[in-house]
């Protein structure tokens, strides 16, 4: 079961600028600033009420978010949701019929792990499952 919005995330061209507009928006700096190698991108975390901002920015040419520039303008690029039970969710949903880009949920930013779904049967929405790892 979805429990709340956990982050939205914005593609980025430059985290430095986006980091100053969002800190004026949001009257707060990024509590976090962190690499996802994996991912090939540097995030940027601002709370914001009881859910984030996560603003993203490609390390590399070949990342999603990269790639998603390229077709894109710097935007909103997905929109996670927290879960208690990731491996449940991610079963119930492919019982549903819902696609998944990540069949096992990976290591994702900010101490979560992460599956996504594949925006063909989401109404071109790419959604992502967050749910907090033990610490």
């Amino acid at each position: 079961m979805l429990n709340k919005i956990e982050h939205l995330g914005i593609a980025v061209k430059d985290l430095a600028t986006s980091e100053k507009i969002f800190t004026d928006l949001l009257g707060v700096q990024p509590y976090k600033r962190e690499e996802v190698e994996s991912e090939h991108v540097i995030t940027s975390f601002f709370q914001c009420g009881e859910s984030k901002i996560e603003l993203l920015q490609a390390t590399s040419p070949d990342s999603a978010i990269a790639k998603f520039l390229d077709k894109n303008r710097e935007g909103i690029h997905h929109i996670a949701f927290d879960v208690s039970d990731i491996f449940a969710e991610i079963d119930r949903l492919k019982s549903l019929g819902y696609e998944m880009i990540h069949e096992k949920p990976k290591d994702g930013a900010d101490n979560k792990l992460i599956a996504f779904l594949h925006p063909k049967t989401t109404n071109s929405v790419l959604v992502e499952l967050c749910q907090e790892k033990s610490k």
